[in-house]
């Protein structure tokens, strides 16, 4: 039987009550005052409606979350979640306004707060660790809004750093310049100072390779891409997938926004196959992340 045969991807109260395991895993919590005890279900109001009995208001477990106020039916919301999830190189809005039957405004809207949904939270721990390397490397995408065109190297090019641990996760960042006062506290962030920098030639990883455990760097200007354990392939690897989606697939991206299409690419990467997460698993995992991060049109 097919994934998409599923109740909760047709049937509104079947949506709901999938959502509600998922979100509430001990049951219904008021998302305004926070209460567990004395909540009940509301009969005879809409589907999903409950009320807490020590704030007296009513709420579903939509409240709160990325789709709160939304008038998109939740079962297109999890067909929604699941192609996006599933997709390797994303899916466009223009496609997905075409297979839920919506328009591309609405297709358009729902994509951003998904992608809003599939970003990490700030307190998430540092890549790597004692015996594992990560590797760090840029892109470089289309013209930078705002700088004129023309000028040699990247001035004009928007730029991408990303950290890689091999076996592990990816964190990408949209970054305005490759300067050590821009890069260097991404990277001490985000990465163990007992772990194997793995990196370029490129300038900006010199002094900062001392830091870490180990430093390695291949030299791409002398045909150099690896030498024993060091190479920054992983990084490359991720480029690539990167950049057939966003030129194959979504084509074009605004300067504001390219933020969350990285957390999309990165969520997919840091829930693959070989971490153990299939495509079903990946779209409840984008799913649970919805709390917390409503997105409003003046935001997106």
């Amino acid at each position: 039987m097919s994934i998409l045969s599923e109740k909760h991807f047709h049937n509104e109260a079947a949506a709901i009550a999938r959502l509600e395991s998922l979100i509430w895993e001990n049951g219904p919590v008021c998302p305004r005052c926070k209460g567990e005890d004395r909540i009940t279900r509301v009969n005879g109001g809409r589907a999903g409606l409950w009320r807490c009995g020590p704030c007296k208001r009513q709420f579903t477990v939509k409240v709160g979350t990325v789709f709160e106020s939304s008038h998109v039916p939740l079962h297109k919301w999890f067909q929604a979640a699941h192609l996006m999830a599933s997709s390797k190189k994303g899916i466009s809005a223009h496609q997905l306004h075409r297979t839920l039957k919506v328009t591309y405004k609405t297709a358009w809207f729902m994509e951003h707060r998904l992608r809003e949904a599939m970003r990490a939270g700030s307190l998430v721990p540092p890549l790597g660790g004692e015996g594992k390397a990560v590797e760090a490397d840029e892109t470089f995408l289309s013209h930078m809004e705002g700088r004129p065109k023309g000028r040699t190297g990247t001035y004009d090019r928007r730029k991408v750093l990303t950290l890689v641990e091999r076996g592990g996760e990816a964190r990408s960042f949209h970054i305005q310049d490759l300067r050590n006062d821009i890069i260097w506290p991404i990277v001490r962030k985000n990465i163990a100072r007992e772990s194997a920098l793995m990196t370029d030639e490129a300038r900006h990883y010199h002094k900062l390779g001392k830091t870490f455990a180990r430093h390695e760097a291949v030299e791409h200007n002398e045909k150099e891409y690896v030498r024993g354990d060091a190479h920054i392939n992983t990084a490359e690897s991720f480029f690539a997938l990167f950049k057939r989606g966003m030129r194959g697939v979504y084509q074009h991206c605004s300067e504001k926004h390219l933020h969350r299409y990285l957390a999309e690419f990165d969520f997919r990467y840091n829930n693959r196959v070989a971490l153990g997460v299939g495509d079903e698993a990946r779209a409840e995992r984008a799913l649970g992340g919805i709390v917390g991060k409503r997105l409003m049109y003046r935001d997106s």
